[in-house]
């Protein structure tokens, strides 16, 4: 059965992530966009709260998905029940794939939220420059190819597992 809405035999929620990985990229240049060439930090501001609520809350919906009620991943890719369609090296290399995705998947939400909980806090209201933009600058431009590398790896985790199997 095919839950994924893509056309591939995944999830739901896989499918809907993946298109929050091609969708975050985009918004990640138009905040760029607005505060760089603009310089509406306002709109900088929102577009950022906004990419951070809903990727935590997409993200923590796809982990109860794939681990609570598919059990994993590999459950998702080998179907109980059905024949295997990745087995031995074409699994390992799926989960070296995996392992490289998630050193960006979990070091993105650590930079990006120490990134916006420090603007919250050490920027004025409405947001300007101020002496907080030093730090905030390298932060922002780590944040963005972390979040823009775990989008890629991503994306390459499900074209392995899903489309590709052991591609």
């Amino acid at each position: 059965m095919r839950d994924g809405f893509l056309g591939f035999d995944t999830t739901f929620m896989l499918d809907f992530v993946v298109c929050a990985l091609v969708v975050v990229v985009p918004i990640l240049c138009l905040s760029l966009y607005e505060v760089k060439v603009r310089r509406n930090y306002l709109r900088h501001r929102n577009l950022q709260l906004l990419l951070g609520v809903v990727l935590l809350t997409a993200v923590a919906a796809f982990e109860i998905d794939v681990q609570v009620l598919h059990g994993g991943w590999e459950q998702i890719v080998n179907k109980p029940g059905q024949p295997e369609r990745l087995s031995g090296e074409q699994l390992a290399h799926v989960r070296r794939v995996l392992g490289i995705h998630l050193v960006f998947a979990i070091s993105t939400p650590l930079l990006w939220g120490t990134t916006l909980v420090l603007a919250w806090r050490r920027f004025p209201r409405p947001p300007l420059p101020a002496a907080h933009s030093r730090l905030h600058k390298p932060l922002g431009w780590l944040s963005t190819l972390d979040l823009v590398a775990t989008s890629l790896t991503g994306l390459w985790f499900y074209y392995t597992a899903f489309i590709v199997p052991g591609g």
